[in-house]
């Protein structure tokens, strides 16, 4: 059996070799509220939100920490146009094959299988070495949930690098 990556150690330590000796991470008091899906995965339109820094060619690349903006990206977009802007990590393999950290061929895989409904129409990504969780509290995450409502996602599926 595959053993599972420790995620908080791992990415702790890539931020020490940036120079980040003190990361501290968000402890939530409350417990995350959970929504059952209200119809199966093979009636659900899937919205896809990934933190790897993903931008298509023509877009402006994610540049610098503590950047909230994000990127709407056409679901249909041919792979060959994505690239990653990130500065906290090794993007060789993204940048070989963005679908490690925005998996948007396997989800139109799964669509054309019948295991997905649909897909939204665009996908959004952003860079996810942002420090200030109020900012991501307050900015970033209320306009992601405003635009997979705007195009009437189910579902979400989150992929963080």
């Amino acid at each position: 059996m595959p053993r599972p990556v420790e995620y908080i150690t791992r990415i702790t330590e890539n931020y020490a070799k940036l120079g980040y000796k003190s990361y501290q991470w968000v402890k939530n008091a409350d417990r995350p509220p959970w929504q059952s899906l209200a119809k199966p995965l093979s009636q659900s339109r899937v919205g896809l939100i990934a933190s790897g820094g993903i931008y298509a060619t023509g877009q402006v690349a994610f540049h610098f920490k503590d950047d909230t903006s994000f990127r709407a990206i056409p679901t249909d977009v041919q792979t060959s146009d994505l690239r990653t802007a990130h500065f906290a990590y090794d993007q060789t393999d993204a940048r070989r094959d963005p679908n490690v950290v925005f998996p948007i061929d396997t989800l139109r895989r799964l669509v054309k299988e019948g295991v997905l409904g649909s897909l939204t129409a665009n996908a959004f990504t952003f860079m996810g070495g942002v420090y200030s969780y109020r900012r991501v509290a307050e900015e970033l995450a209320p306009k992601l949930v405003e635009r997979l409502l705007a195009e009437q996602a189910d579902l979400a599926l989150l992929v963080p690098v």
